[in-house]
C-alpha cells in the first residue's frame, strides 16, 4: 500500500469548501490516482506501444481512509499461456498462490501496487491535476441536478463579486443548502439597480449551463419577464389561486435610449365576474403593484385588462393614452390603424416610441398612430385594397406556378418510368450475355 498520510483530513476539507459529499470527494481521489498510476506505467515503459486507449481499464484504485493509503488492483483472465502480464495470468501461478480450484476463463484481481518511491513525482503532478478537474466535474453535476428543476424560478442573491460587466452573485436553491455562484450579465442587469458587495436581489433562473466552461454555471436575470410575473404572482393572492391570470407581459428593462426609462406592461383577465384583474394586481391605494415597483427599482408598470375583441385590447394595451377608435385595417397580417385626438399623440406613441412599442409586443398586433383630425378613412380603405388585392394575385401567382410544376412532373413520370423499365431490361440483358 501506497501511503498518504493526511488522507482523511484533506478528504474532509475538501467536502466541506466545495461542498461536495465525502464520497464524491473519495471518488475523484480514486480516479486522479489511477491517472497517476497510467502515468507511472507509462513512464517506465516509453519504448512499449501497447498502451491504447482501453489498455487500463482491468485497473483500479482501492482507497484505505483509516490506514491513510491505497493500493491498485488488476483484473486479470487466467489462462493456459500468458501473453500479456497485465490482463493475464498462468493458471499454474494461480494454483501456486493457493487458488487450486481456478479454472481457465476465470478472472481473479491482484494487488499491483508500485513501491512507495516508485510512483514519481511526474505520476503524482499527473494525479493532482486530475484531481482538480474531477473535483470540478463532481461540483458542477451536483450544481446541474441541484437547480435543473429551478430553470425559470426566481431565486434570492447576494452580490460577491464582479467580473467584467458581469455581476456574480451567490445562490441558494432552498433552506439549508450552500450556496453557489451565478453570473448576470450586462444585458441582464437594471439600469437602476446598484450592485454592491453584499447587496441583495431576487434573481429570475434563466439558464443551466452544461458542459465544461470556466465560469459559474447558473445564468440568472434581472431584466426577464418571468421576474416581473413572479412578483406579481407573489404578491397577489388571486393569481395565486387562479382567479386571476397573467395572459400576457411585454418589457423593456433596458431601453435603447438611456432616455427612457425601464418599463412593463402586464396583462391580466379573469372569468370571476365579482373580481376586478386590473384592480387586484394593482391593490388597496397601489399597495400591492408598488412592492412590484420597489423591487424593480422604480420600474414603471401598466397592468391593462386583457380582452378576446382585438379592438378593445389594442385599445387597453395603449393605456394610458386615451383611444378614440381600432380599425383593424388587416386581420391576416396584423396590422391595425389606431386613431386619437391630437393632444394623446405623444402619450399614445410614448417617449421615443416606447408606449406603442410595448403596446404591438404585448397584443402580437402592428399598430399605427394616427391623429383623428387627419384621417382619411376613404383613402386608407383604399390603399390597404390595393395592397390585399396585390398580395392576393401574388399569391395566386405563386400557387398556380407550383400546380404548373406538379403537372410538369406528372407528365414526365411515364417517360421516366419508360427509361427505368428500359435500364432494368438492358442489366437483365447483359448478364444473360455474360
Amino acid at each position: 500500500m501506497v501511503s498518504l498520510p493526511g488522507l482523511k483530513e484533506l478528504i474532509e476539507s475538501i467536502s466541506r469548501e466545495r461542498n461536495l459529499p465525502r464520497m464524491a470527494v473519495q471518488s475523484a481521489i480514486r480516479e486522479a490516482l489511477l491517472k497517476g498510476y497510467e502515468r507511472y506505467r507509462r513512464a517506465q515503459n516509453l519504448d512499449r506501444k501497447q498502451f491504447d486507449e482501453d489498455y487500463f481499464e482491468n485497473f483500479d484504485v482501492q482507497l484505505d481512509v483509516e490506514e491513510e493509503g491505497f493500493r491498485v488492483v488488476a483484473t486479470k483472465t487466467i489462462v493456459e499461456q500468458v501473453t500479456n502480464n497485465d490482463h493475464e495470468i498462468a493458471l499454474q501461478q494461480v494454483q501456486d498462490m493457493g487458488g487450486e480450484e481456478a479454472q481457465l476463463g476465470q478472472e481473479v484481481v491482484l494487488d499491483v501496487t508500485p513501491d512507495q518511491g516508485e510512483f514519481g513525482r511526474m505520476a503524482a503532478m499527473q494525479t493532482k491535476q486530475v484531481l482538480a478537474q474531477k473535483l470540478r466535474d463532481q461540483q458542477r453535476q451536483l450544481i446541474q441536478e441541484e437547480f435543473q428543476d429551478l430553470e425559470g424560478t426566481v431565486l434570492q442573491a447576494r452580490v460577491l463579486r464582479f467580473e467584467r460587466q458581469s455581476v456574480i452573485l451567490a445562490v441558494s436553491s432552498g433552506f439549508g443548502q450552500p450556496e453557489v455562484e451565478a453570473e448576470l450579465p450586462k444585458r441582464e442587469q437594471l439600469p437602476n439597480d446598484n450592485y454592491r458587495i453584499g447587496a441583495t436581489f431576487k434573481v429570475y433562473l434563466k439558464k443551466v449551463s452544461q458542459g465544461q466552461q470556466r465560469g459559474p454555471q447558473l445564468l440568472v436575470s434581472r431584466a426577464d419577464a418571468g421576474l416581473v410575473v413572479y412578483l406579481f404572482a407573489n404578491e397577489v393572492p388571486e393569481i395565486e389561486d387562479e382567479v386571476v391570470r397573467i395572459v400576457a407581459v411585454a418589457r423593456e428593462a433596458n431601453p435603447p435610449s438611456r432616455h427612457v426609462g425601464p418599463r412593463t406592461k402586464i396583462a391580466v383577465d379573469t372569468l370571476d365576474r365579482d373580481v376586478d384583474p386590473v384592480g387586484a394586481c394593482i391593490g388597496a391605494r397601489g399597495s400591492r403593484i408598488q412592492v412590484v415597483v420597489n423591487e424593480l427599482r422604480g420600474e414603471k408598470i401598466d397592468v391593462i385588462r386583457w380582452s378576446p375583441d382585438p379592438a378593445t385590447y389594442i385599445a387597453n394595451a395603449l393605456s394610458p393614452a386615451r383611444v378614440d377608435e381600432v380599425r383593424l385595417m388587416d386581420p391576416e397580417t396584423r396590422q391595425t390603424h389606431v386613431l386619437v385626438a391630437e393632444d394623446q399623440l405623444s402619450l399614445a406613441i410614448g417617449k421615443e416610441g416606447q408606449n406603442v412599442r410595448l403596446a404591438a409586443r404585448l397584443t402580437g398586433w402592428k399598430i399605427d398612430i394616427k391623429d383623428k383630425a387627419k384621417y382619411d378613412h376613404a383613402a386608407e380603405d383604399s390603399k390597404f385594397a390595393a395592397a390585399r388585392a396585390k398580395y392576393a394575385a401574388e399569391l395566386e401567382e405563386m400557387e398556380q406556378e407550383e400546380l404548373d410544376e406538379e403537372e410538369l412532373k406528372d407528365e414526365n413520370q411515364p417517360e421516366l418510368e419508360d427509361e427505368l423499365d428500359n435500364e432494368i431490361e438492358d442489366e437483365l440483358y447483359d448478364r444473360d450475355a455474360e
